[in-house]
């Protein structure tokens, strides 16, 4: 069975994280058949390097040169440390990788600094390093544990835009790099080691893929290669029924159908990035959610294009905090044509996407939780129509493909909230999903109301010590 293996910054973070990878990567080539292809890895920058690269940019921009400097020689010395804990033949060659990949990023930083100027072309190329360095640490360490491995700098592999901070791939000059810089190795029975999120336009120039774009990229990868299996390795056991931050144990869902995960992703669970499913549909590759600090123990989330029926309506909720709800007002919107579209044009215009939209005859209420572009697209909002906003509002979504079959879920979600007031609701065309915005401050309440009317536990025993426990309707 070929596969993409994409591990997360947490399953990067350490040596001991490093360890469970390679024992990870091990067990995969000991399952498959010697003529498979070798699994292709994908690697996130470790735990918390891209928010300190972000924060070493935010310093340049202050012409603070010498604490950004400072700070990439706490992250340099990290690498190092954690490179010298999990290589040995290959450790001199890693560690000359990694002094001139830091050493040019120390020459961009202090030239930004002397700028004062970071601009989105800047930033990608001071975020990639997490990724380059992260991956070149991962190919030695495998090497060195007799994995046969071989590092390939992603942005010679993944083809995007120029669309800095948000990249969109280029699928068929992916697809075509990806077969003449990847598949000779996985044919070779050589695992190929990229770091995620990172790609190039078709000049040269780094791009990235934005915030958890590194399983997008082990997305696109797959797909161009035709994998069987897209795994996404992280720090918990699969999809979860509701959010854990929240909810006290929550279930582990086993199986999803891809619409089901798209929706709970773009709504808030953190596990996948809502962007992975898109290439996965696109060539109906299973994506499987594993935890890499329980390989042998938790079972994951199969997401699959069909699944099978549930005996219970609801898959999982998610949630989403930091929305902001704005109301657009205005008596010319009656029978106006084009109206609707003069609105929408103008989130377009400042590239902020709206998620929840509710309309009457004279209003339009969107929610969005991007507000840096809000104060210029209120401004000119102003221009057509009144508008109000409305902050610390949160979206919950309730999702399942047993919505569409169940006249009587919205009566028994109403009643589980418990008079939690509404501010906004809306059901997908597709009736997989309910949608409704309320007060930040009313979430939590919701979440367990919700979750205790639909998911109880009838097995509170788990020698795993984890969230795998069925989760049945009860009513």
């Amino acid at each position: 069975m070929s596969v993409v293996m994409k591990f997360g910054g947490t399953s990067v973070a350490d040596p001991a994280a490093i360890d469970r990878l390679i024992g990870i990567v091990r067990r995969q080539r000991e399952s498959e058949s010697p003529s498979s292809p070798a699994p292709v890895v994908v690697v996130s920058a470790l735990s918390g390097v891209t928010d300190a690269l972000i924060a070493v940019t935010r310093q340049a921009e202050d012409g603070d040169a010498a604490g950004a400097a400072a700070a990439l020689q706490v992250l340099r010395e990290r690498h190092v440390t954690v490179a010298s804990a999990v290589t040995n033949a290959s450790q001199s060659a890693v560690l000359a990788d990694l002094g001139h990949e830091f050493d040019e990023l120390v020459g961009l930083v202090h030239a930004l600094a002397v700028l004062r100027d970071v601009s989105p072309r800047s930033l990608d190329a001071v975020l990639a390093v997490g990724e380059l360095v992260s991956s070149r640490i991962v190919a030695g360490a495998l090497a060195d544990c007799g994995v046969a491995s071989g590092w390939v700098d992603a942005r010679r592999a993944l083809v995007t835009d120029a669309e800095h901070a948000g990249a969109a791939p280029d699928m068929i000059e992916t697809c075509e790099r990806a077969r003449g810089e990847i598949a000779p190795l996985t044919q070779a029975s050589t695992v190929a080691v990229l770091g995620g999120f990172i790609g190039s336009t078709a000049n040269g120039v780094t791009t990235t893929l934005g915030r958890g774009g590194s399983d997008y990229s082990a997305a696109v990868f797959g797909a161009c290669l035709g994998v069987d299996e897209i795994q996404i390795w992280t720090d918990v056991d699969g999809m979860l029924t509701a959010d854990p931050r929240v909810v006290a144990a929550p279930a582990l869902v086993p199986q999803l159908s891809f619409a089901e995960a798209s929706e709970l992703a773009y709504f808030g669970a953190k596990v996948l990035h809502p962007a992975t499913i898109q290439p996965a549909v696109s060539e109906n590759i299973p994506v499987k959610i594993l935890n890499s600090r329980r390989p042998l123990d938790a079972r994951g989330t199969l997401i699959t294009r069909d699944r099978p029926a549930a005996d219970h309506p609801l898959t999982a909720v998610a949630s989403k905090i930091g929305v902001t709800v704005v109301d657009i007002t205005s008596t010319r919107m009656l029978m106006a044509h084009g109206f609707l579209n003069r609105i929408f044009d103008i989130f377009e215009q400042h590239r902020t996407p709206v998620d929840v939209v509710t309309t009457s005859e004279v209003s339009v209420s969107v929610t969005i939780d991007d507000r840096r572009q809000l104060p210029a697209i209120l401004e000119k909002l102003k221009g057509v129509a009144e508008v109000t906003r409305e902050d610390d509002m949160a979206i919950v979504c309730a999702v399942g493909e047993g919505l569409q079959s169940d006249p009587t879920f919205v009566t028994q979600l109403l009643q589980a909230i418990g008079g939690v007031p509404i501010r906004m609701m809306s059901q997908a065309a597709s009736r997989r999903n309910i949608t409704f915005v309320i007060r930040a401050g009313d979430l939590p309440k919701t979440l367990v109301g919700i979750h205790d009317r639909f998911f109880r536990r009838t097995d509170t025993s788990d020698p795993a010590g984890g969230p795998e426990r069925a989760a049945v309707r009860t009513l």
